[in-house]
């Protein structure tokens, strides 16, 4: 079990919110880059897709994965909105006016009774 978990995370990329800081800011990636020696990285570190995060050893392998499913993929998912804690509630039907979606359904269940 305990390969299963190692291969987990040798294989593990920067996540979503990772690669968009990245982007927006060019001092952010290169904080990141930094922290990679550039002896230990293939080509010498010098062709790096930014929205997969991955180095590459050739010019003509990075053009390669620049047409690939999976680059395109990742840069579509970069393109959507992330999910905010706001439109989680609104999705189910909570508000933060004024009350929260319990106290609207008691008022619900609570109509008047009139006598007969």
């Amino acid at each position: 079990m305990g390969s299963i978990r190692r291969s987990k995370t040798k294989r593990r990329t920067r996540d979503l919110d990772q690669v968009k800081a990245d982007i927006a800011s060019s001092k952010h990636l290169a904080r990141y880059q930094s922290t990679k020696a550039a002896e230990d990285l293939p080509g010498l570190g010098q062709w790096y897709c930014i929205e997969c995060a991955k180095w590459f050893e050739g010019e003509h392998n990075l053009v390669a994965h620049r047409k690939g499913k999976n680059h395109k993929r990742r840069a579509r998912f970069l393109k959507e909105e992330a999910h905010t804690q706001k439109a989680a509630e609104a999705a189910v039907g909570l508000t933060r006016e004024d009350r929260s979606y319990a106290d609207q359904t008691m008022d619900i269940e609570e109509e008047p009774q009139t006598k007969d």
